[in-house]
């Protein structure tokens, strides 16, 4: 009988841990083409959802570079998500194109659905659509591009998917935004960082006006995370647009030692949480019209820091870019 009564208990112990630990849901936001860890990030994220740890709700583009579209469509096509919502910022700006050309490369050897970025649903549009369907505070938002979806969708009108205008929307839906985004140089109190500085007017409204909890991954910590090298020396890997696109990438810049991991730590963090991986300050920022990222008086943003060694960080990181697709 006392076997009975633990194995029950442990049964209903994990009955109850299954049950706090759905998947997180997340709106993927990328400005993909500009550099190549936004495949890692991608790659990461369907690993999650294979592992039952994530929804991939929306894959969004802040780029309108014309490759956009299409990776994003072959990157869930690969991983046998071909029906993941895309769409697009549209508008000519920003456009950041793919200057190591992987994109053109990987768009020409695998199949998608969505040819071109004419394909995709505007971003805002698709924001409030998905977001209007969603349980109240059940959404992650995932930005590892520019401010430009984010600060439209805030600025965004009532419409047909949702009665409420876009900042009560993302209030009311959103439960976090988990960004790659600003830079903290030596001086300790400001820097410039691609993401911010691209639509600098766009980053100042989020960062100004975002009404969720906001978690920052700086440039100094996916600075220190290095990828790439063991995903494309593994022979058991073929026809992979993620080492493809590494592979190419690498050559390119005459890289031996890995890339720089910025968009894959958003992703980690989104998903599994801060610890046991970083420590956090409490920080604020103000956007200049350079797009210099300020600090100023508050405690508004989460900003990681590293507890655990960034070599162990990057061995995690790696192993997920490494995921192959699940069959279903």
């Amino acid at each position: 009988m006392k076997e009975i009564v633990l194995c029950c208990t442990f049964f209903m112990c994990f009955i109850s841990n299954a049950q706090n630990h759905k998947p997180v849901a997340i709106i993927f936001d990328t400005d993909i083409a500009p550099d190549y860890d936004d495949v890692g990030a991608m790659a990461m994220l369907h690993a999650f959802a294979d592992k039952g740890e994530a929804t991939i709700l929306a894959t969004i583009s802040s780029n309108a570079f014309e490759t956009t579209v299409p990776t994003l469509s072959l990157l869930n096509t690969y991983f046998n998500r071909p029906g993941i919502p895309v769409g697009v910022v549209k508008s000519n700006f920003p456009n950041k194109d793919c200057s190591k050309q992987w994109a053109e490369a990987i768009v020409v050897k695998y199949p998608h659905m969505l040819n071109s970025n004419a394909d995709a649903m505007d971003a805002v549009r698709l924001y409030r659509k998905i977001l209007a369907t969603q349980p109240d505070k059940s959404v992650t938002v995932v930005s590892v591009g520019f401010f430009t979806n984010l600060a439209g969708l805030l600025n965004s009108a009532a419409d047909e998917y949702s009665s409420l205008d876009g900042t009560k929307l993302v209030k009311k839906k959103v439960k976090q935004l988990v960004s790659m985004a600003a830079r903290i140089d030596k001086d300790g109190k400001s820097g410039y960082e691609f993401n911010v500085m691209v639509d600098a007017a766009a980053t100042k409204k989020v960062f100004a006006d975002w009404p969720t909890p906001v978690t920052i991954s700086g440039f100094e910590i996916g600075e220190k995370i290095l990828t790439g090298i063991r995903l494309i020396n593994n022979e058991t890997i073929q026809n992979s647009p993620v080492k493809d696109a590494f592979k190419i990438a690498l050559a390119k810049d005459s890289n031996t030692v890995g890339r720089n991991s910025w968009d894959e730590t958003a992703v980690l963090v989104a998903v599994r949480g801060i610890t046991p991986w970083f420590g956090v300050r409490k920080l604020n920022f103000d956007v200049e019209a350079d797009g210099k990222n300020v600090l100023i008086p508050g405690k508004k943003f989460t900003y990681l820091i590293f507890k655990e060694k960034p070599e162990e960080i990057g061995k995690l990181i790696e192993d997920l870019m490494m995921h192959q697709p699940v069959k279903r």
